[in-house]
């Protein structure tokens, strides 16, 4: 295992969430972290939220990296062309490509069938989970693939194991999450002859701004929320896949795990690595083994 400095990451959607754990953790092993995304200190998003790229920057600079903010949408193919010139420009290498674009929380409709479920809501989600990937690995791999060794990390919600047999919520959100999956696979194969490697990386159930937002608490009182979910006691904090990316990325030996699907947890028994906390959250052997057998929320030896 070595460091990532001198290594060059873009985290394409980095402004919260799973994105600034993972550009956070990719700062901590030395990496310069472009960071992007559509809210800055000067304009939000639709999400309208507070949480902006030059924060998860700054992150990345107090914790050992050079992070570097760019406003992009990643819907806008002339955006993104221009992120990867910079890049190339400014740096003349891509090592680790990050798709972590969703933007679709406040678009979800859960539990709700197709002919239900808002038509524009769906199909914009669709459109951000999807079309936004593929746009960023059409501009920036030609980049990744001129050094042996890139990584792309597809991050989604579920493991191909834990997703095939079940509905995940909504057709449009299964189809998204479902989707990365299969992305990560199609380019395994593409990248294959150049040495690189691609994943499909999921969090555990994690406690992003919005989620503690949803159950009214901090990451300093969390526990707090099994009050109201119990089962929340699996839950992980965003730095913990942060971990996971990092420990793949530091692998010379990364190639052997090309095409697959891992969640956080998986990940954490594979390289060693914990959560803040000093655990090991494995929420998706969680979920299936306890939450949806019907037992009571404990995770004694689940974390």
């Amino acid at each position: 295992m070595t460091s990532l400095k001198g290594k060059v990451a873009l985290v394409a959607g980095g402004t919260r969430g799973a994105g600034r754990g993972i550009a956070m953790e990719l700062g901590a092993a030395g990496a310069t972290v472009y960071v992007t995304g559509r809210t800055t200190r000067n304009q939000v998003s639709e999400y309208g939220r507070k949480e902006t790229i030059e924060e998860t920057a700054e992150l990345v600079n107090e914790l050992g990296g050079i992070g570097i903010p760019v406003q992009v949408d990643h819907l806008i193919p002339d955006q993104v062309q221009s992120l990867i010139e910079r890049i190339e420009k400014e740096q003349g290498r891509l090592d680790i490509l990050v798709n972590d674009i969703w933007g679709s929380e406040y678009l979800m409709e859960w539990e709700i069938p197709v002919w239900e479920h808002s038509l524009e809501k769906g199909m914009r989600m669709l459109r951000l989970a999807i079309d936004t990937h593929i746009i960023t690995s059409h501009y920036a791999l030609p980049l990744l693939i001129k050094n042996k060794g890139g990584l792309v990390a597809e991050i989604t919600d579920g493991t191909e194991e834990y997703n095939q047999n079940r509905y995940r919520l909504s057709l449009f959100y299964d189809l998204a999450k479902s989707s990365v999956i299969r992305m990560a696979k199609a380019l395994a194969h593409e990248l294959s002859p150049y040495e690189c490697t691609a994943v499909a990386v999921s969090p555990g159930w994690m406690r992003s701004e919005i989620m503690l937002e949803v159950f009214g608490v901090t990451e300093e009182n969390w526990k707090d929320a099994a009050e109201k979910e119990p089962h929340f006691v699996i839950s992980e904090t965003p730095r913990y896949i942060g971990h996971a990316i990092s420990a793949i990325a530091k692998d010379p030996d990364k190639k052997r795990l090309t095409g697959q699907s891992f969640s956080s947890g998986q990940l954490a028994k594979m390289y060693h690595f914990h959560d803040l906390d000093g655990s090991q959250p494995d929420a998706f052997r969680y979920l299936v083994e306890v939450q949806e057998a019907g037992k009571p929320a404990n995770a004694e030896g689940y974390r």
